[in-house]
């Protein structure tokens, strides 16, 4: 014990003695008493029963059931359970020594009339000071009760010193207090029903219950009377909530949440309703003075309602602040923000927030569960975190359904939060686009699975995990059955196959024979072309090739669209094919991606339609149709001029059909084949619509990307358009040389017949002959001159188009390993395998 503390306990000490003998400090009998008691206390002297405390407060409550006293007895059972639960700092430690001292009190008061037994007192210590021995057996010593085994003892006060005491102290506290402390009492008992007392009210200005300036209290009165009046203020603000709640209902600013939040709190208001009765009727007994003992433990005074109002004060200001915190809320965010402060450490606390949570968050747990199991969405106040919308069936799945984050209450995962979303998605999905109840028997499945019910009430706070498990598996199964029904009823993969097949030309015997029956009607002015006849050629197809043996239902849903034209348009340029996709179908495949698998469509349409032109001027160059016998008339410089206009022909056609092979094998194999195979792979592990819609969208990225239309491909993609219309151009000016020389050969051949052959093969010619400029209208000068003149003129537009083509695919090839995707550059590498455009342009 360091010295102030030691200080502490002597001022202590003397304190109790003056109150024991009533005498004036500086009395000598004071000093020596003062010297006596702490003799005592700093002796080792120890009671002869043994230190237990549960046996002490037995005893005690055994005596006090015995002398009738049954109501006393429970009271103090109670304060003795609470006494000996208190632990930790500002706590008794040494609780038995204080129980003893508290009986040995009580049993010395009682006996104060009896003859003392002198073997209960402590043993006789022996005194060093004479003189305060000669003096305690003199006349002060019967006066002061002092018996001979040295123990100092407080009688009845024979001479009432103490009653003139109480008796004086009871006119100062009259003179010190205007109001007696059962009015207070009373006042601050009203005050904490939200009622203005006689002395004791509401101040608008300050916002608070005060006491009358003009009443003559204690400070310390005031003080206590303004601290215990906070309840009366936290009261009032709980309950003006809770009106205004009521008062607006059903309003949309209040919602289920808010009036189970106020239910909640009306029931705690009850609890302490009854607090107040029991108050109100302990404040109906008087105060006593210190001197009495009549109805001791059933009065009210403000330090003891200081102490019953301990527990109530707690919960009514955590009511208080959720109440400011909560006033703006509504729904999931109200409960969130309830949830927050039941994040506490302390028993009390987190029990009451507990229990108000379990109420508060009754409403919304009964929509999840009828939204996870049910697919209905019970929100008439929007207060739930799934919001849905209005919208058509083809966009119910992306765009019906979402989740409102500012709802989401914090004790819900935003994982979890997304799962339920999906899940009760997907029931309305079944129901409204695939006409399906199959989900019923998969949503009590995993309510069973789960260990739950479907019926209401199932869940509440504080059974996160319950809730978990229960959207887990009911999630696993729904899913599962969704995609079953996709798979299964409505074929997606068979459909996804047949858009492969015929919108991106996988199937090459449809694709061929389309292009060679179309090929004379496409080449007409866009505004002539029909698309009645073009629906008849592409049946023409369908039946001519393997298609026929696909399913008619796939069949059917293929047809021509001819795209908007303008005036200079030919039907290459507007001819598409599209694939009608409906319900649920149209869920994955949507305009937008249907408009992306237009555009993938064109451009392998237009690479089949250079092939397509290449093959047939190749067939118009086949050896067969040129007999070089024919031209042995002519002269030797144009002999050698044409052979030199054919090889030029010959050259440039192989480098444009490398080229074009080579990237439709790209294309084909390394783009398409490649992407479907890794869709296929992921449709088989998807494990619910998100997971196929985001395989399909991977699927068609892929293709975008690697056929050069993706965003960051425009340049290239214009490159190789460029040199697809410089390859159908050449194809042109291809079939004019040879119409030309067939023209010259059929002019060599006439010379060399007779005059009845020459006839003959002039009517047969007669059309060409009456066109302005024909050649067998001149003769043989004219004719040589004419071959000369049109051999030197397709050869400077053959030059032409090999020194453009030889350009563009420079720059072509220049751009491709700067391209971000990896599969563009091994383009490159089918391109260029053999080196011979590196050593050709070095710069590239």
């Amino acid at each position: 014990m360091d010295e102030e503390e030691q200080k502490k306990v002597i001022d202590l000490v003397k304190e109790l003695v003056h109150r024991l003998i009533s005498q004036n400090p500086q009395n000598p009998n004071f000093e020596n008493s003062l010297r006596y008691a702490l003799r005592i206390l700093s002796s080792r002297l120890t009671p002869s029963i043994a230190p237990d405390a549960s046996a002490i407060a037995e005893s005690i409550k055994r005596r006090l059931a015995t002398q009738g006293n049954s109501s006393d007895a429970l009271t103090f059972s109670d304060l003795f359970s609470k006494f000996s639960s208190k632990t930790g700092p500002g706590s008794v430690n040494n609780k038995w020594a204080l129980l003893y001292s508290l009986k040995i009190i009580s049993d010395d008061r009682k006996g104060s009339k009896a003859v003392v037994n002198s073997s209960s007192l402590l043993p006789n210590l022996p005194l060093n000071d004479s003189q305060f021995t000669n003096h305690l057996n003199g006349k002060e010593n019967r006066k002061l009760g002092c018996r001979n085994n040295g123990v100092l003892l407080v009688n009845k006060d024979p001479e009432n010193l103490r009653e003139i005491a109480f008796r004086e102290f009871k006119n100062i506290v009259k003179e010190e207090n205007e109001v007696s402390e059962e009015v207070l009492v009373r006042d601050v008992l009203y005050c904490c029903q939200g009622i203005d007392g006689k002395y004791v009210k509401f101040d608008a200005t300050i916002d608070g219950y005060v006491l009358s300036d003009l009443v003559k209290v204690p400070r310390a009165t005031r003080v206590m009377v303004r601290k215990l009046c906070e309840l009366g203020w936290l009261f009032r603000k709980v309950k003006g909530y809770i009106s205004d709640c009521m008062d607006g209902f059903p309003a949309e600013d209040s919602g289920t949440v808010g009036q189970a939040f106020c239910a909640a709190l009306q029931d705690e208001l009850s609890e302490y309703y009854k607090l107040l009765a029991v108050l109100e009727a302990q404040a109906m007994n008087p105060i006593p003075l210190v001197s009495e003992s009549a109805n001791s433990g059933n009065y009210l005074s403000l330090r003891r309602l200081s102490v019953w109002f301990a527990e109530p004060m707690v919960k009514m200001r955590l009511m208080a602040v959720l109440v400011d915190k909560c006033r703006i809320l509504r729904g999931g965010a109200m409960a969130g923000a309830i949830h927050l402060h039941a994040q506490h450490g302390d028993p009390l606390v987190h029990e009451f927030m507990t229990r108000l949570l379990k109420r508060v968050c009754s409403p919304l747990f009964e929509m999840v569960r009828s939204w996870v199991l049910e697919g209905e969405l019970e929100d008439i106040f929007a207060e739930f975190f799934v919001v849905s919308q209005p919208v058509k069936a083809e966009s119910l799945w992306r765009e019906g359904y979402r989740l409102h984050a500012g709802m989401l209450p914090s004790f819900i995962s935003q994982s979890l939060a997304q799962r339920i979303l999906r899940t009760g998605k997907s029931i309305n999905f079944l129901r409204v686009c695939c006409d399906d109840r199959g989900w019923a028997d998969a949503a009590t499945e995993a309510a069973t699975a789960a260990g739950t019910t479907t019926r209401r009430g199932g869940l509440g706070y504080g059974e996160t995990n319950a809730l978990e498990s229960l959207v887990i598996e009911a999630a696993k199964r729904i899913d599962k059955h969704l995609l079953d029904v996709m798979y299964t009823r409505y074929k997606f993969k068979e459909h996804c196959l047949a858009i492969k097949r015929y919108l991106l030309l996988g199937q090459g015997d449809f694709v061929q024979y389309l292009m060679d029956i179309v090929g004379p009607e496409l080449s007409e002015p866009a505004n002539t072309i029909s698309s009645f006849k073009l629906a008849g050629l592409l049946e023409s197809a369908i039946r001519s090739s393997n298609a026929q043996y696909d399913d008619p239902d796939i069949l059917d849903r293929l047809r021509v669209k001819l795209m908007p034209h303008g005036s200079g348009d030919r039907g290459w340029d507007v001819f598409s094919l599209e694939y009608d996709a409906n319900a649920p179908l149209d869920t994955l495949f949507t305009e937008s991606v249907m408009a992306r698998y237009l555009r993938i469509f064109n451009f392998l349409w237009k690479l089949r339609r250079v092939e397509h032109a290449l093959i047939g001027a190749w067939k118009t160059m086949k050896p067969n149709c040129i007999t070089s016998h024919s031209f042995n008339k002519l002269q030797q410089a144009v002999k050698l001029q044409l052979l030199s206009t054919l090889r030029r022909c010959q050259v440039l056609w192989d480098e444009m059909n490398h080229f074009v092979t080579n990237l439709q094998y790209y294309i084909m194999f390394e783009v398409l084949e490649v992407s479907w195979s890794n869709f296929s792979n992921e449709m088989e592990v998807a494990r619910d619509l998100d997971d196929l819609l985001a395989a399909h969208e991977k699927y068609l990225y892929s293709i975008f990307e690697k056929s050069l239309l993706g965003e960051r491909s425009q340049s290239l993609c214009k490159s190789l358009f460029n040199l697809f219309d410089l390859i159908l151009q050449f194809r042109s000016h291809a079939d004019r040389l040879y119409e030309g020389i067939h023209e010259l050969q059929a002019r060599t051949m006439e010379t060399s017949l007779s005059s009845r052959d020459k006839s003959k093969a002039r009517r047969q010619t007669n059309d060409t002959s009456s066109e302005p400029g024909s050649w067998l209208s001149d003769g043989r000068k004219a004719l040589t001159q004419r071959a000369s003149e049109f051999l030197r003129n397709m050869g400077q537009e053959l030059d032409a188009i090999a020194s453009e083509y030889t350009s563009l695919l420079e720059g072509f090839l220049a751009q491709l390993p700067v391209q971000q995707h990896v599969d563009l550059k091994f383009l490159l590498f089918r391109l260029d395998f053999t080196e011979f455009y590196s050593r050709l342009h070095p710069n590239v």
